[in-house]
């Protein structure tokens, strides 16, 4: 696994720029109507999978385990794919798909920390990204009547929270790439 993310390692430092533009963006426009989260969310999601499952599959001639970020990413892309084929989309239904995607993301990132924390000693970006994300969607299911100022600023927060996560990443999997290259 830490080859494949040492050779990808730009698609995590992609997928981490987008989240933090989408959570800018909604601190940005906190007026949004729900019908714009709706397509920025929809948008985030299908970039998020479509990087997903690029990493995926370029990592599957030498990661037995490149099917759990690929199950990730189509989830990723399902979302995404709703969102836009369903444009009278209800705030309620909006905010339970975010949290079903952010819980899924989250549970699959946590198992592949975990695989990679075999590999290696210290790392916990990815699983504290997975950890945020599962915290994230359970909130959300937990408190859904939440107004819609304060779902779009929380929506914001998780994002660049995440994307900062994925970020921090990307540098530590890059540079440890880089050292098994070299050895």
């Amino acid at each position: 696994m830490l080859r494949m993310l040492g050779t990808t390692w730009w698609v995590l430092l992609i997928r981490g720029i987008a989240a933090i533009l989408f959570g800018v963006l909604a601190f940005i426009w906190p007026g949004v109507t729900i019908a714009t989260l709706v397509l920025l969310f929809g948008a985030y999601a299908l970039v998020d999978g479509v990087f997903g499952l690029f990493a995926a599959f370029g990592a599957r001639s030498y990661e037995s385990n490149w099917w759990m970020l690929a199950l990730g990413a189509v989830a990723s892309i399902i979302f995404g794919l709703l969102v836009f084929f369903w444009p009278g989309i209800t705030a309620l239904v909006l905010l339970y798909m975010i949290a079903s995607w952010a819980i899924i993301t989250g549970i699959v990132e946590i198992v592949a920390a975990i695989q990679l924390r075999k590999e290696i000693t210290g790392e916990f970006w990815l699983i504290l990204a997975g950890i945020l994300s599962v915290i994230f969607g359970i909130y959300v299911f937990i408190f859904p009547g939440a107004g819609a100022l304060g779902l779009i600023w929380a929506i914001g927060a998780y994002a660049i929270v995440l994307g900062i996560a994925l970020i921090m990443l990307s540098f530590r999997v890059r540079n440890l790439g880089q050292r098994l290259t070299s050895t």
